[in-house]
């Protein structure tokens, strides 16, 4: 999964939960509306700034879900009259066990270069990774045996790595064992992503 290299590689920084993530994701997210009008079918706040009670990394991920990533240069033209630029565009991390194409994974990330550091995740409505981030996210929202102990894992990755690639990396196929109780939670209550609007 593509990582924010605005400088260079830095050891992680997790930080106690911000309330005020959730008024810095409604600010982004309203910039982005305004300018993305059509092209943004919903823009979630994802990540472990969404959760609250959960330490994590001072930045905000959020998940603008669109009709389609063809073609590209519209969105890049719309996210860069949000003062965002495209830092990446190719597969999120595929679990192990997948069945499908690895194709369904693809993604593009924009970064906005100066100020707020924000990472806009544009994935395509009812992709395996959008349903990925939203169910991560709610499942630590009503788990908080579940988010405490991501928490715990999260502390350990950050103190035994070097880099955030390092901690990417070594963080993945934990995240894959997280999800596999996310999944049992989610079959157990019925959890659906919410819809997509029109």
């Amino acid at each position: 999964m593509a990582r924010d290299d605005r400088a260079h590689p830095l050891t992680v920084q997790l930080v106690p939960h911000r309330t005020a993530w959730a008024d810095e994701f409604a600010a982004a997210a309203g910039r982005l509306r305004a300018v993305l009008g059509r092209l943004a079918l919903r823009i979630d706040h994802i990540g472990s700034t969404s959760v609250p009670a959960l330490p994590a990394k001072d930045v905000i991920d959020l998940q603008v879900v669109v009709p389609s990533l063809a073609p590209i240069p519209p969105l890049v033209d719309a996210f860069a009259r949000a003062g965002y630029e495209l830092r990446y565009a190719g597969r999120d991390h595929v679990p192990p066990g997948w069945g499908g194409p690895d194709e369904a994974w693809e993604k593009l990330l924009f970064v906005p270069p100066e100020g707020r550091r924000v990472h806009a995740h544009v994935r395509v409505a009812g992709s395996p990774n959008e349903r990925y981030a939203l169910l991560f996210r709610d499942y630590l929202r009503a788990d908080d045996a579940a988010r405490d102990r991501w928490a715990e894992v999260k502390a350990q990755v950050a103190a035994a790595t070097r880099s955030r690639e390092e901690y990417a990396e070594a963080k993945d196929p934990l995240t894959d064992e997280l999800m596999a109780g996310a999944e049992e939670w989610a079959a157990a209550c019925g959890w659906t992503p919410p819809p997509v609007s029109d």
